[in-house]
This record gives structure tokens, sequence and C-alpha cells, in this order.
């Protein structure tokens, strides 16, 4: 098929099929459109073919087709872009080879980098000083191209008359991880992106982290030797023609009339919650305040910006302590796969430059750029952190400024960055000691730093102690899934949970009613209160961080019925998790009161009295004996406060470790 006919035929079909949306998007002032790939091998099989063996002449020809239409100027430069290519002609990175150079192919893959934009030239006019001739050049290669001569002799030093410039941008494409098998290394190819595929709207798709699938032709790049001369091996670049983004955020879930009005039904349904606590993991048995904590998790709060520019988030962090074998790592896949933009990561597998953001060098411009971690590629979805004790204390601290500002700062090799990193983060670790041990205080088995752990909103201790009843249960539910694994089917379905979640975080935004703050306030009031009533010991049961959190999770409670107010109703709901967590974390068995010390400072309100307690003794006797002291006289003043002897030992251990005091001999004491 000559390049008249292609032209001919490609204008039949452009006016049949396309012609009122071509009309639209010049109106829009839009200098592209896009064609789908079945409907025009519906129309003419030769052609479809023609267009995928030699891409580049048939996109040239769609495009001087549309010049025929008479649509006056602004037609010029217009692009054509396909889409939905068949089945057979995706391929994965790592299979491209020679035979595919100059082939039209779509490519999936995760963005890793991404430069500027910068122009590039597409085409030159170069002036004749000697004639006055005017010589065309096209720039195809990397390399400015001048012209060697004229029709009337003259050879070299032209006037460049003017050149036409394209904006240009470089992204570096990597194979997404569930395409590979074993232990393959993910492949990485650059990918050239020209004109409106640049533009600020269609930029954001391609954003380091988001998954793309570009529709695009291979082609070779000779690769130039400090020599200058040509090596015999060519690079290959995939210059894009079309792409389209793979994954979205919960803001960019796009939903229809239909799905909005079953949405709207299952809303007013009275066991609304019930039904989506269900579906949230139906595989795991069990655990019911967890998954609806997960599921308040996933609507979220609603994010403040005040007056002042200080923001408060709207993430409800969650971290899950428990025994092994518990399904604390199900849980989390399972939330992983109803966020649409989801990130896993565990344990020993993280550093802080994977869980932030690191510096790199960046081949497209010779310099540094910086690579997003998770907890940035994860920004407005959720991120998932298996096995958080083993990750190393340096790497943890990155996570400290995520979790609370959400934001992420980089200071390095001259790059002075903050990106964002709206996260929500659900969190797993293990005990201290893998277990928990029935008899001692959780508070003292959670391995984690307190500022970290001040953080989360919620902590749910996962205790696994035989229970017949329970177990039989568990049992039978465990053994029936492997009997049949598709026999859990949830009410909701999955794809229908994260149009529900999407669309409530997209429309509501809760307020709080009167009622429902003067329920909060009331509870927060009254466990301050309850911490003081002893004289001597302070307790506090609860920090201001919990009150914020009540506030989140009052907002999701009501997102989730998509209601504009946030009732007494779900401030209770709010209460009721919070106080559940602190139940089982910041109880003090000895003074019988809750105390948030526990899990915030390490160090029980009791035993701050007491090591107060023991302080005063020892300044009293220096003041009698005077510098050395027995530790003997010690215990026994400490026996009529009622101090037990082992906690007297205990407590002067601590004060030595801390530097208060030293052992000068045997059995003595003094205080520095």
């Amino acid at each position: 098929m000559d390049a008249e006919e292609q032209i001919k035929k490609l204008g039949e079909f452009l006016e049949a099929n396309y012609h009122s949306k071509l009309l639209e998007h010049i109106r829009k002032g839009e200098n592209f459109l896009i064609v789908d790939f079945t409907e025009l091998s519906k129309f003419d099989p030769d052609l479809s073919l023609e267009l995928l063996e030699n891409p580049e002449e048939v996109i040239k020809a769609a495009e001087l087709s549309i010049e025929q239409f008479d649509l006056g100027e602004r037609a010029k430069g217009f692009k054509i872009r396909f889409n939905n290519l068949p089945k057979d002609q995706s391929i994965m990175i790592r299979d491209i080879r020679s035979k595919h150079i100059g082939k039209l192919f779509s490519i999936e893959g995760i963005v890793r980098q991404k430069s500027d934009v910068r122009p590039q030239v597409t085409a030159a006019k170069f002036e004749c000083p000697s004639c006055g001739n005017i010589i065309g050049i096209l720039q195809l290669d990397a390399s400015f191209k001048e012209p060697t001569r004229c029709g009337c002799g003259r050879k070299g030093k032209f006037h460049l008359l003017n050149k036409e410039l394209v904006d240009a941008q470089g992204l570096v494409l990597e194979e997404s991880p569930e395409s590979l098998e074993g232990g393959e290394q993910p492949k990485r190819m650059s990918v050239l992106l020209k004109d409106d595929l640049v533009s600020p709207m269609s930029e954001k798709k391609t954003n380091p982290g988001s998954k793309i699938l570009v529709v695009g032709i291979i082609k070779e790049v000779p690769i130039i030797l400090r020599t200058g001369a040509k090596s015999t091996r060519f690079d290959l670049i995939i210059e894009a023609n079309y792409i389209e983004a793979m994954e979205e955020t919960f803001l960019e879930v796009e939903i229809n009339e239909e799905e909005e009005r079953k949405i709207k039904e299952l809303s007013q349904d009275q066991n609304v919650v019930g039904k989506m606590v269900d579906s949230i993991a139906p595989s795991i048995f069990g655990y019911e305040k967890i998954k609806e904590a997960l599921l308040l998790q996933l609507m979220g709060g609603v994010r403040k910006i005040r007056n002042d520019k200080v923001v408060s988030r709207g993430d409800i962090h969650i971290l899950l302590i428990g025994d092994p074998g518990a399904g604390k790592s199900a849980l989390l896949k399972r939330i992983n796969l109803i966020a649409p933009k989801g990130r896993y990561v565990s344990g020993k597998g993280v550093s802080a430059a994977g869980l932030t953001a690191s510096v790199v060098r960046d081949e497209f411009l010779k310099g540094w750029s910086l690579e997003a971690g998770a907890m940035v590629l994860s920004s407005n979805g959720i991120c998932c952190v298996d096995e958080m004790d083993k990750i190393g204390p340096e790497d943890r601290g990155a996570m400290h400024e995520a979790l609370e500002n959400q934001t992420v700062s980089i200071s390095k090799a001259n790059i002075q960055a903050t990106l964002l990193a709206r996260t929500t983060v659900l969190a797993a670790a293990n005990p201290k000691f893998g277990r928990f041990d029935p008899y001692d205080i959780i508070a003292n088995q959670i391995d984690l730093p307190p500022t970290l752990i001040n953080r989360f909103d919620l902590i749910f201790p996962i205790k696994d102690l035989p229970d017949e009843t329970r177990d039989k249960a568990m049992a039978s539910h465990i053994l029936n899934l492997h009997q049949t694994p598709e026999m859990n089917e949830p009410e909701i379905s999955t794809p229908f949970l994260k149009k529900y979640v999407a669309y409530a975080r997209q429309k509501i935004n809760p307020k709080l009613t009167d009622s429902a703050l003067e329920e909060i306030k009331d509870y927060y009031i009254k466990m301050r209160m309850s911490g003081s009533a002893e004289g001597s010991i302070k307790t506090i049961p609860i920090s201001p961080r919990q009150l914020e959190a009540l506030v989140r999770m009052s907002e999701a409670s009501a997102r989730i019925r998509l209601s504009d107010k946030v009732t007494k109703k779900d401030a209770r709901k709010a209460i009721d998790l919070l106080q559940y967590c602190l139940m089982q974390v910041g109880f003090d068995e000895e003074t019988k009161k809750f105390d948030i010390d526990r899990i915030a400072t390490g160090i029980t309100a009791s035993q701050r009295s007491h090591i107060v307690s023991i302080k005063d003794i020892i300044a009293e006797l220096e003041n009698r004996i005077g510098k050395t002291i027995p530790i003997d006289d010690i215990v026994a003043e400490a026996k009529e406060k009622e101090i037990e002897e082992e906690k007297v030992e205990e407590i002067i251990e601590r004060l030595k470790r801390s530097g208060d005091i030293f052992e000068p001999r045997r059995g003595f004491v003094q205080r520095i």
C-alpha cells in the first residue's frame, strides 16, 4: 500500500469514526486524538497490520490525512495516538530484541526516574549566503545536522534561519515486580516522550512510582565512544506514542452513575458497617475489632489546613503487635490489595532510603536526581510495613517525620527537597521475645521506640492463647478454606469495596456536630482526671495525640455511612475502639488505672513515683549519715514507705545506669 492510498484510507476512517471527537479536541485547543486500534482493524485489517509493522509511516500518514480536513491552521502538527493494541503486541522489556526495532508495541512497567522537560529540535531551515536558497533539514538523529552543500556549489557556512522545537522528556521504565519469576532482576529501558505527552496534565500520570502502559516504537540510538566515533553497539529507546496510567489513587478512581447508585443504596443499609467489616478480609477468622479499625483506616479522617498553614493529618496509622502465625501479614497483604495505591515492605529488606527517598545519579541529564521510596510512592494510598521490629533503628528513624508531618525531607548531594508522603501506615511487628509472655505487661514487650509508637493512633496486641471454642471454630474455618478455596465469597466484592471507599474519600468531608464534640471532650476529660485521683501517683492516662486520633476515627466512621455530619454514635464508636486498645496496652495493674506512659515513655507512673521516693530517701540519708550510704539502710527506709526490696534494687540499678548514683564499694552507694 503506497503512501497516498494510506492517507486516503486513514482520512476515510477518521471521518467515519472520529469526526465529532476531532472537532471537539480542536475546539478545546488539544492537538491530539486517541484512536482505538480495534476499530481500525475492523475498518481495514491490512492497514492495521501495516501500522504494527511500519508505525512511523502510517502514523505520519494519519497526521497528514488530518491536514486534508478543512480545519485551518489548527490541524498543523496534529498528533494521532493509538491505544488498545492486541494482546500479542504487548512485550516485556527483557524480551525486546533487534528484530523488534521500528515496530509498534505496548509495554507495561513502573516509572523509576524522570528527567526534566527540555526542548528538542525537529527541523531546521538554513539560508545559503551566496544564492539565497533556503534548505530545510529534518533533525532525526541525536546530533544537530547542517546542510553539506547548496545547489549553487557552495559548501559550509550556512545561516540558520529558524528551527522547530518540541518538548521532550526522558523516563526510565522498569518491569513491574508481579511479572517476574524467581531471582530475575527487573530490566530497565528509556522512554522518550514528546509534545502533549509532557503537558502538565499528562505529566501527573508519569510521576516516579506510578505504573503505566506505554504504546510506542522501539528505536535504536547510536552509542558515541569517547573518541567521538560511533560504536558498533547500539542502545534501545522507546519513542512513546500513547501513555496510560494503570494504577490510580483513591482520588482518581472513576465511578459511573450506575455504581454511584449502588454505593448510595448500600450506604442506606442499616448493617453497612457489619457487611464491610466482613468483606475486608473474609479468609481471616475473627479479629472483628481489628477489621473495623482497618475499615476506618481505609476511609481516613479529613485533612485540615488551618489559617496559620498548620496541617492536621487525616490518615489513621495502625500498629498490630502479635504472636507469630496470628495472621498479621495476611491482613496486611489483603489491605494492600483493597487500597488502589498500596505498597508492601517487610523487615530486613527495608532501608531508610527505601522507605523515604534516595539520591541517585541521573543518566539522562548527567546530574543527581531523587528516587522516591515506598512511603512517597504510596502517597494518597497505604504503606504496609511488615516485621517492623526487624528494621534497624537507624532505618526506623526515617519514619518519624513521614508518620506525623506527612512529608519526607532530604538534604544530600546538594539536593534539598521536601517530598509529600500523605501515606496511611499499617505496621505489624512481633513482641520482644517472639511471643507474648501472658504474665508480663504488654507494654514491656513492645520492642519499638516510644516516640514511634506514640505516632500510631491504634495499637492492637494479638494474643494467640488456647481457647477451645474459638480454636474449634478457627480450625474448621481454615480447613474449609483449604478444602474449597473459592467458597468464601464476601458479601461486597473487592472491586466494589474499592469503589465505595474511593467514593467516600472523594465526595464526603464530614464535620463534627456539637453532640459528637461534647462526647469526645467528656471522655478525654474523664480519662485525664481519672489519673490524678491519688495524691502521690499521677498517671497520665491519655495524651492530646489520642484526642486527635478520636476525631479522625469519628470522621472515618461518618464516611462509612456517606454522612456529612459526625454524630454522637460515630464518636462513641471511635471511643470504644480506643478504649479497647488502651485496655489491652495501657492498663496499669498496680494502680488499676489507664496509663499512656506505659507506651509513650516505657516507665509507668507508679514506677516513676517509686523512683522519686527512693531519690528522696537517698538525699535524706546523705544528710544524716554522710556521703557514702549503705544500700541496706535505703531498703529499710523504703520498707516503711511500702516499697518492696526487689523494686528498690531495680530502681538503684536504674539510677546507676542513668548516672545519678555510683557504687564506690560493694553494698554502698554515693550521689554524683
